[in-house]
């Protein structure tokens, strides 16, 4: 995998970028309906291209965070355990194949009922705690919806948005799409925009 490195100022630009966030429904497995919800493995189906997407982040160094909002587990149709069973089985499915993801944080709240359910900024804050270098001045959130653009945008990250499949695409959608700095086909189209984050942050 070439990243197009030309000139000092490309590899200036490169070295800023640090830090991918990932949105997981949509992004990184295929989204359940509207109102349906990943409830345990069996029902999590890994997306074309995204181990390849994630093995060539981390060949570059890159910090790979997933931040998901997952409403399910208010009510009561999972548990946080579920959750992280599902994260556990995906970072061995990934690392089988040489990828890896740094760190899983969720919110498992309602609407209105804390200050990690994105756009809100609690799971930047808690990836920080575990990661001090994270900054979102040298961080890309990658996601499908309007919540994902907007707390990419609050924390001063590039946005790029995932069109993914517009069926079962979430409210809103339309608007996040317009709103990002970069829109894409899927993760792994994504990654390969790089050079246009690259030329955003610098």
């Amino acid at each position: 995998y070439h990243s197009g490195v030309s000139d000092k100022t490309d590899d200036t630009r490169m070295r800023l970028l640090k830090t991918v966030f990932l949105d997981r429904d949509g992004v990184l497995n295929r989204k359940m309906p509207e109102g349906r919800y990943v409830t345990r493995w069996e029902e999590f189906e890994l997306l074309p291209g995204v181990v390849e997407a994630i093995r060539r982040l981390k060949w570059e160094q890159m910090r790979v965070v997933v931040v998901s909002n997952q409403r399910g587990v208010a009510l009561g149709l999972y548990t946080d355990e579920d959750v992280k069973g599902i994260h556990a089985r995906l970072n061995e499915v990934l690392t089988a194949d040489g990828a890896r993801v740094d760190g899983f944080y969720f919110c498992p709240h309602d609407k209105g009922m804390c200050d990690c359910r994105k756009p809100l900024a609690g799971m930047f804050e808690q990836a920080r705690a575990d990661f001090p270098g994270i900054d979102g001045a040298t961080s890309v959130m990658i996601g499908d919806s309007k919540s994902d653009m907007d707390f990419g945008r609050r924390l001063g990250m590039v946005t790029v948005f995932v069109e993914g499949d517009w069926e079962r695409r979430k409210p809103g959608a339309e608007v996040a799409r317009e709103m990002a700095d970069i829109r894409a086909t899927s993760l792994l189209d994504g990654v390969d925009r790089k050079s246009v984050v690259y030329g955003k942050l610098g």
